[in-house]
């Protein structure tokens, strides 16, 4: 039994919020956040197509026979199928040139939880009281932390922190990260975008998580904490808890 919460909020600058999130609990259950950029008003355009195109796509063609690999290819082609369809409709659309959206998903099925990601949104996982993060960021200072260029503490104020080097729907073709967790190694799963992640630290994500009595409230307690650092961007978070305390 999962206990399932999301919350999304403008932010305390932002005009427009270009998040979009998704939770599917028919015959899938699914989750998907997603953040939008590019064009006059598109970057919300970019996240809704994301979102209901892998939705539509994963809810389509998934069962829960298929082996692992297959299931891990019908995800990358739902992450396919999105990018060309948001490609598609920046080419014809003089406004949306450029637009693009971060997306990361979660899909529950079997004993397993498979994440599909492309951007900088993130998924982490908490399991006996440790956070992780799952999902890599497809980022220009991840680039560079990865490579022993730069700290920890100096990407997060680097020049270049925003600079994403992955998005859907900003070429024709794009590569998505596919992988599965086992559930057993899963207590809470929380799906986010920046908004949260850029502000707030992870273990003060694990403390609130660890703390609120249900999903909704860990999400809403996670975006007021991101506002009341300044909420200077959109803010999108979905918190999977399993049915029992941890």
């Amino acid at each position: 039994m999962l206990d399932i919460g999301a919350a999304s909020h403008i932010g305390k600058v932002r005009s427009i919020n270009e998040d979009s999130y998704c939770i599917e609990q028919g015959n899938v259950e699914l989750y998907i956040v997603a953040d939008g950029m590019g064009g006059y008003t598109c970057g919300d355009l970019a996240s809704s197509i994301a979102v209901e195109t892998i939705k539509d796509h994963i809810v389509k063609h998934i069962k829960s026979e298929l082996e692992n690999e297959l299931i891990k290819g019908i995800i990358h082609e739902a992450f396919n199928v999105a990018n060309r369809a948001i490609y598609r409709e920046s080419l014809s659309n003089v406004n949306c040139v450029g637009m693009g959206t971060t997306t990361t998903l979660a899909l529950y099925l079997n004993d397993n939880v498979y994440i599909g990601h492309v951007g900088d949104s993130r998924a982490y996982i908490i399991k006996s009281k440790q956070i992780k993060q799952i999902s890599s960021d497809h980022s220009v200072i991840a680039e560079l932390v990865k490579r022993g260029e730069i700290s920890q503490n100096e990407a997060k104020i680097h020049p270049k922190r925003n600079v994403i080097t992955r998005a859907l729907g900003t070429s024709s073709i794009i590569r998505s990260d596919i992988f599965f967790v086992s559930n057993s190694d899963i207590d809470v799963l929380m799906l986010c975008t920046d908004g949260l992640s850029n502000y707030v630290e992870d273990e003060e994500i694990k403390d609130v998580l660890i703390s609120c009595k249900n999903s909704g409230k860990c999400s809403e307690e996670l975006v007021e904490l991101a506002n009341s650092r300044g909420g200077y961007d959109n803010i999108t978070v979905i918190t999977v808890k399993k049915g029992k305390a941890i």
